[in-house]
């Protein structure tokens, strides 16, 4: 039976900008945000700190590797572009268990890893308040910077929100490839984040669903910052390569709105859940980079999208389709996975009857509502700047500034969490992954914690020497299986220790 629940977590890189200064360098600032959350805090932030190790972003999951000199600069997110970037690469893991850390020009939270979309909802958010405090921290400053959790600067400049989803390694890739594709291509209705002005510099007056949409030129492909396919290949699983597969999904928007987040992981879980188990839908689209830039732009929600058998579907009966096949094969008595197809429902039947119902849950209609009320007040057509203002102001993290915060303070806009909840996920990590040993030995080991990542942690250990302790597994590691052997310990030895690690396996590992 088919059921939410997998490792799963999120990654978003944030807009940012130094108010009076257009010509600041984002790289430098990017530094200065993510050292700000880290220095009060006492957590170590430089570019060695992360375990780049056992990384290979040029890794396909169509089975080969991408020659290094046929990579753009941008995809060696192992190695710095040159020597002035290097300067800049903090990196920082948190007390939860996330990474903290500057990709190329944005400071970037990616939230530790999961199980539940609720979970997600959560951690998600606690990367807001860790971006918040990086901005609060700063206004002391003279050189104050202001971040956004958006994708792009309407300037023709997009920047990623990507989600990462554990799927079984026997699973063809092709057949994911396929079951996803025109999933993803309908799944914006559910979860844009709007964005004002059609093209990729907002060429176009008009509004459209998704601030991603108009950025993307392949169907299926390796590349995240040029090229930007559909269904990314990158095959870095930062688990047992030979059970999983990461799936690394760069097309989603950054939502703001917890509803929207939550149906946006759920839904895409139980999807991968079918493509798992071969009881995918059959969709093929004739064009489906045209049929995204389409469904964006389409905020009627009934563009007939042209499939391969000359037959058409729109976006809202594509999602149909999955939800029905993912409804048909559900455990019936999972809690986490009948909540998710409860508020899939609520999405499509809203959508179906009047988008503007469901301004209390997902962003691109939250925005749209707040930028035509404007509009009619104001009497403007979309190609005025003002409304350009607006759109990024929805996004500031600052909850004084920012127009989502507004919204959902004035009850607008539903919440899923409480203001306790999320501050607890700031400093703890979740439960049921391997993200609570790596809290641990942030938390508790000091500068015997040499480096960190997802799947390993190096440790300076006495007597063992300099040792790289993995956890390729991400079920293991967890509160429930270590909590009480790993409390008080404060050395990396004590840690080997209680995890009942000897010399003799050090050494053969």
């Amino acid at each position: 039976m088919l059921r939410v629940q997998r490792v799963m977590g999120s990654e978003t890189e944030f807009g940012l900008s130094q108010p009076g200064n257009p010509r600041a360098n984002p790289m430098r600032d990017s530094a200065r945000v993510v050292d700000a959350y880290a220095g009060p805090r006492g957590l170590r932030s430089s570019q060695n700190f992360w375990d780049f190790a056992t990384e290979s972003p040029l890794a396909d999951a169509r089975g080969f590797f991408m020659n290094i000199a046929d990579a753009d600069s941008s995809q060696l997110t192992h190695i710095p572009q040159d020597d002035v970037e290097a300067q800049y690469l903090a990196n920082v893991v948190t007390e939860n268990g996330a990474r903290y850390y500057v990709d190329h020009a944005h400071p970037e939270y990616s939230s530790p890893e999961v199980l539940t979309p609720r979970d997600v909802v959560t951690f998600d958010r606690a990367g807001d308040l860790v971006a918040l405090a990086s901005v609060r921290a700063l206004e002391k400053s003279g050189e104050p910077v202001n971040l956004y959790k958006n994708n792009t600067d309407s300037k023709g400049s997009s920047y990623g929100t990507h989600e990462n989803y554990l799927v079984d390694r026997g699973v063809d890739f092709d057949d994911i490839a396929a079951g996803l594709i025109p999933f993803f291509v309908s799944r914006q209705v559910l979860c844009g984040s709007g964005r004002v002005g059609i093209g990729r510099e907002g060429e176009l007056p008009g509004y459209q669903i998704s601030s991603r949409a108009d950025f993307f030129e392949a169907e299926v492909g390796l590349e995240t910052t040029l090229r930007r396919p559909i269904v990314n290949t990158r095959d870095e699983p930062h688990a047992d390569p030979a059970k999983y597969r990461r799936l690394h999904i760069i097309i989603g928007d950054a939502t703001m709105a917890e509803p929207a987040t939550f149906v946006r992981f759920g839904s895409t879980s139980l999807v991968l859940g079918l493509i798992e188990a071969g009881l995918a839908p059959r969709i093929e689209l004739a064009d489906a980079l045209a049929s995204l830039q389409t469904v964006s732009h389409d905020l009627s929600l009934s563009a007939q999208l042209p499939l391969t058998d000359g037959s058409t579907m729109t976006a809202l009966e594509i999602q149909e389709t999955y939800y029905a096949a993912c409804s048909a094969h559900a455990d019936p008595d999972d809690a986490d996975t009948a909540e998710v197809l409860a508020e899939w429902r609520r999405f499509l039947d809203g959508l179906a009857d009047d988008p503007r119902s469901l301004a209390d849950s997902i962003d691109w209609v939250a925005k749209w509502v707040l930028l035509e009320h404007y509009r009619s007040r104001e009497g403007i057509d979309w190609d005025h700047p003002k409304l350009a203002l607006i759109d990024v102001q929805y996004h500031d993290v600052r909850p004084e500034k920012g127009l989502f915060h507004k919204l959902e303070r004035a009850g607008r806009i539903r919440r899923m969490t409480t203001d306790a909840e999320v501050e607890t996920a700031v400093v703890n990590a979740p439960d049921g992954t391997r993200a609570f040993l790596r809290s641990v030995a942030v938390n508790q080991l000091g500068e015997d914690l040499v480096a960190a990542s997802w799947d390993s942690l190096v440790l300076n250990a006495g007597d063992f020497g300099i040792v790289r302790l993995p956890m390729r597994e991400p079920l293991k590691g967890t509160r429930q299986l270590l909590a009480e052997r790993v409390s008080g310990i404060e050395s990396a030895e004590g840690l080997l220790q209680a995890l009942g690690v000897d010399r003799l396996t050090v050494k053969n590992d």
